[in-house]
């Protein structure tokens, strides 16, 4: 079944969820929901940009890739591919969908 795009928060962690509803990239714990917030908007400002994607190989040559703002900073990451095609196809996803998705409390953890 799929849905619309969107960054779930929980516990000051966030996901951006694919229209599939596969997660296609995660933040780190911040110390504030507010400072997710705001990482949400980087993410969202970064994300049509190419350049912020940095393609990376796991010690498991598993294929994944970090999201960075344009000042370096890590601000998101992806799930593992078992190969680079699959991982670009992820690149390719967040890049269209995380501009325009919305934000929402993961169901049952509301504020």
């Amino acid at each position: 079944m799929e849905s619309n795009p969107k960054f779930q928060i929980y516990l000051n962690f966030y996901r951006l969820k694919s229209p599939k509803g596969d997660i296609v990239l995660t933040g780190e714990g911040y110390a504030t929901r507010l400072e997710c917030i705001n990482k949400i908007e980087h993410v969202k400002s970064s994300a049509s940009k190419s350049s912020r994607y940095e393609r990376v190989i796991s010690n498991n040559n598993e294929y994944y890739f970090i999201l960075r703002s344009a000042n370096g900073e890590r601000i998101g990451k992806s799930e593992m591919y078992p190969t680079p095609r699959l991982r670009e196809e992820g690149i390719e996803t967040v890049l269209k969908i995380a501009p325009l998705a919305a934000i929402e409390e993961f169901p049952g953890h509301e504020y």
